[in-house]
C-alpha cells in the first residue's frame, strides 16, 4: 500500500545523536546543556542555507529552568533562537519532535527539536520536610496520583508481562537479540554517520555481543520475588542526547534535501498502573492520520524499555517482533528518558534516508504515568 500524498507535510532533513553512555560511566561528567550542545550544533550544521529559529528539547530530570535554552547557546546558535523544554517524561524527546512539526504544519522556517538526559549529573531532590523532620529524597517525580496507582516502571512492566502471558523465555530472548544486533550493526559500522562525539566519547557504552539467552537466565527478577523481568532484560539507566532538524514543506522544496516527511502522529494516555501499553493506542492514532496499516510498514522503532512490556505491545498489535528495532534498541544501546523518544527518529533517519532500506517508519514510546507517543513518517529523497 502507498502512502497517501501529503505534499504539505513537514520533513525532517537532518538527524543525528549523541553516543548513548551508561550512567556514571563514560558521560558522567557531561551535563545535559553539555550533551545536547553538540549534537544541536552538528544537526544545524546539516541544513546549510537555513538559519534555526526555535529549538525544542525533551527533559526528564535536568536542572530545572529552561534546558533547551542553555542548550541552544551552548552549541553557539543566535541569541534570537527561541527554546522550549518539554517533559512527557520517557516520551518527551518524541513530544518534541511532534510539536515542532505541528508548528510548522502552519509555520514557516527550521526547528531543531530532539531530547537529553544526563542520569549522571541529575540534581537531587528533596520532599520539604514536615515540623521537626529531615527532608526525604526521592528519585523520580510522581506519574500519577497515589489514589491511581503509581507503581514503578520496572514494577508496573513485570506485572503487564505476568498479565499479558509474555513469560521469562521471550523475555530473554528477546534482550539477547537486541544486543547481538546493536552490536553488530557497531561492528558494521551503521551508526557512525548518525554519532556526534561528545567529551572525547565516539561510541555506544551499553551493547554487548555475547549476552547469550543462556547468560541472561541466570539473573534474578529486579522487582519483585517470582517476576520475569530482569536487569538483563530491561534497559539501562543512559546518559545521552537527539536531535533533528524539521522544515516545513515550501523550504524542503527550496532545499532539495533528502529526509523524512512526517505523514500522521498520535498521542494517547493509558491507565497509568500499566503505562508500557501507552504506545498502542498512540500507534494506532499515527498509523490512521498517516492512511497507512502496520503492515505496510517497513522500519519500526519502539522504545525497548523491557522486553516484557515490547513484546506485550507487539501482541496487542498483531506485530512480529522480529520487524522491531532492526539494529538493535534501548535495551542494547541504553535509555536516556528524555532522548529516548528522538533517538527513535534519528534511527529511522539513518535506516529510511541514510541507508535507503524501505520507504514507510514508524517510531513509537510509551511513558510513566499511562502515555504512549507515535509517529509514521515516509522517505522523501
Amino acid at each position: 500500500m502507498t502512502a497517501p500524498p501529503q505534499p504539505d507535510a513537514p520533513v525532517i532533513v537532518a538527524a543525528r545523536r549523541s553516543p548513548i553512555g551508561t550512567a556514571g560511566r563514560s558521560l558522567a561528567t557531561v551535563e545535559a546543556a553539555d550533551l545536547a550542545g553538540p549534537v544541536l550544533a552538528a544537526v544545524a550544521a546539516d541544513v546549510p542555507g537555513l538559519a534555526p529559529r526555535e529549538v525544542v528539547l525533551g527533559n526528564c530530570m535536568g536542572p530545572g529552568g529552561d534546558l533547551a535554552r542553555v542548550a541552544a547557546l551552548t552549541a553557539g546558535l543566535p541569541v534570537e533562537v527561541t527554546a522550549l523544554t518539554v517533559d512527557r517524561q520517557c516520551a518527551s524527546g518524541l513530544a518534541a519532535v511532534e510539536l515542532a512539526v505541528t508548528g510548522l504544519r502552519t509555520g514557516t522556517g527550521l526547528v531543531l527539536a530532539g531530547g537529553v538526559e544526563s542520569a549522571s549529573t541529575a540534581p537531587w531532590r528533596f520532599w520539604p520536610p514536615g515540623r521537626g523532620e529531615q527532608p526525604v529524597r526521592y528519585h523520580r517525580a510522581p506519574f500519577a496520583p497515589a489514589a491511581s496507582g503509581d507503581p514503578d516502571m520496572g514494577l508496573a512492566a513485570d506485572l503487564l508481562a505476568q498479565e499479558r502471558g509474555v513469560d521469562r523465555t521471550r523475555q530473554d530472548a528477546y534482550a539477547a537479540r537486541s544486543h547481538a544486533r546493536a552490536a553488530g550493526a557497531m561492528t558494521a559500522g551503521g551508526f557512525d554517520a548518525e554519532l556526534v562525539p561528545v567529551a572525547g566519547v565516539v561510541r555506544d557504552e551499553r551493547p554487548r555481543a555475547g549476552l547469550t539467552v543462556q547468560r541472561l537466565a541466570r539473573l534474578r527478577p529486579a522487582f519483585r520475588p517470582g517476576g520475569s523481568v530482569t536487569a538483563g532484560n530491561a534497559c539501562g539507566v543512559n546518559d545521552g542526547a537527539a536531535a533533528v532538524a524539521v522544515v516545513d514543506a515550501a523550504s524542503h522544496r527550496r532545499l532539495g534535501l533528502p529526509g523524512l516527511r512526517v505523514l500522521g502522529t498520535g498521542t494517547a494516555g493509558v491507565d497509568p498502573r500499566r503505562p508500557g501499553i501507552g504506545l498502542v493506542p498512540a500507534v494506532r492514532l499515527a498509523l490512521d492520520q498517516a492512511g497507512v496499516a502496520l503492515a505496510d510498514v517497513d522500519v519500526v522503532e519502539l522504545n525497548e524499555a523491557f522486553a516484557g512490556q515490547v513484546l506485550a505491545c507487539c501482541d496487542e498489535l498483531g506485530l512480529d517482533p522480529e520487524r522491531v528495532c532492526p539494529d538493535g534498541g534501548a535495551l542494547a544501546l541504553g535509555h536516556p528518558w528524555g532522548a529516548s523518544g528522538a533517538v527513535l527518529v534519528v534511527r529511522l533517519f539513518s535506516r529510511l534516508v541514510r541507508q535507503r532500506r524501505g520507504e514507510l517508519g514508524l517510531a513509537a514510546i510509551a511513558a510513566g504515568g499511562g502515555q504512549g507517543v507515535a509517529m509514521v513518517v515516509q522517505a522523501c529523497r
